[in-house]
């Protein structure tokens, strides 16, 4: 796709590289979701949702295999301080976590006694503890793992502390918590409210938090309201950029809260994870294909 760049501000320009195009690596998924990039095995991996799988893609071969199925209609994903992947899980309502062996180990799937909704996506703070969210999407249809009622009533925001296995509500005033992820610092936390979908009357925004060490959260003011669509998944790159979702592709806002550029994809894309030996390549989950464009910012590290 040729002029994949959309400059609105002047220093989106910094991020763009005119010589590069958008390239389409895999088709035929129904909902690709969750991608997370593992460094020392040169892959990426991510859900496709309503066909209950996980794929996989060798960066270095462009081959394409399937990771897990069933996958328990596996939404967003990331890795741990010791590089496991953690996973949220719509049809068993949990996360998780896969371990070195192979094995699975449940980090969480009910909060005081009652069972979560459908986690949806997943960070992990430098401290080890796993910040996910939890709307209803997963029990709404069959389609996204099973319909159900909500037992907990409520569309939260946890954290996890694997230190003394204590889970606790960090947010409770949204209407459907999504995607998720600290800034470089991890002094601010940025949450997505993507209710707008399906309801139009509710947010499409995603919110700014400052992230003590004691694990709470103060602010969450509006950072920026994303259209077209919803703000689903997003990633932070080293100058604290936000490349999220949206329905015309992925937008670039600084940490200001200012739309700068966009890079047009021709679907709506869930989400997306920097990758690639110098974190420069922007792997984009559309609904339907994963796409991948190199871009002059890198992922942000973890501290």
């Amino acid at each position: 796709m040729d002029d994949a760049f959309e400059v609105i501000d002047p220093r989106f320009r910094q991020y763009s590289i005119p010589i590069v195009w958008l390239e389409k690596l895999h088709g035929g998924m129904r909902w690709a979701e969750g991608p997370v990039y593992f460094a020392d095995l040169r892959c990426l991996i991510w859900s496709d949702l309503p066909n209950n799988r996980m794929l996989r893609l060798d960066e270095e071969s462009g081959a394409v295999s399937t990771f897990r199925a069933p996958s328990n209609y596996a939404n967003g994903n990331t890795r741990d301080r010791e590089g496991r992947l953690v996973t949220c899980e719509h049809h068993t309502r949990r996360v998780t976590r896969t371990e070195h062996d192979g094995t699975i180990t449940v980090i969480a799937d009910r909060y005081q006694g009652k069972r979560l909704n459908s986690p949806n996506d997943v960070v992990v703070r430098a401290d080890g503890t796993i910040w996910f969210t939890d709307p209803s999407y997963g029990i709404s249809a069959e389609y996204e793992g099973g319909k159900a009622e909500s037992e907990i009533g409520a569309c939260n925001v946890y954290r996890f502390d694997p230190r003394d296995g204590s889970l606790r509500v960090v947010a409770d005033d949204f209407k459907r918590p999504n995607g998720l992820a600290f800034s470089p610092d991890e002094s601010l936390l940025y949450i997505a409210d993507s209710g707008f979908w399906p309801n139009p009357e509710w947010p499409h925004h995603i919110r700014a938090f400052t992230a003590g060490d004691d694990g709470r959260l103060g602010g969450g003011q509006v950072l920026a309201d994303i259209a077209p669509g919803i703000a689903d998944g997003f990633r932070v790159d080293s100058d604290g950029n936000i490349w999220t979702s949206a329905g015309d592709g992925v937008q670039c806002i600084t940490p200001q809260g200012e739309l700068i550029g966009k890079i047009r994809v021709p679907e709506k894309v869930a989400n997306v994870a920097f990758g690639g030996p110098q974190r420069n390549r922007l792997y984009i989950c559309g609904h339907t294909s994963l796409y991948a464009i190199y871009v002059n910012a890198r992922g942000a590290m973890r501290p």
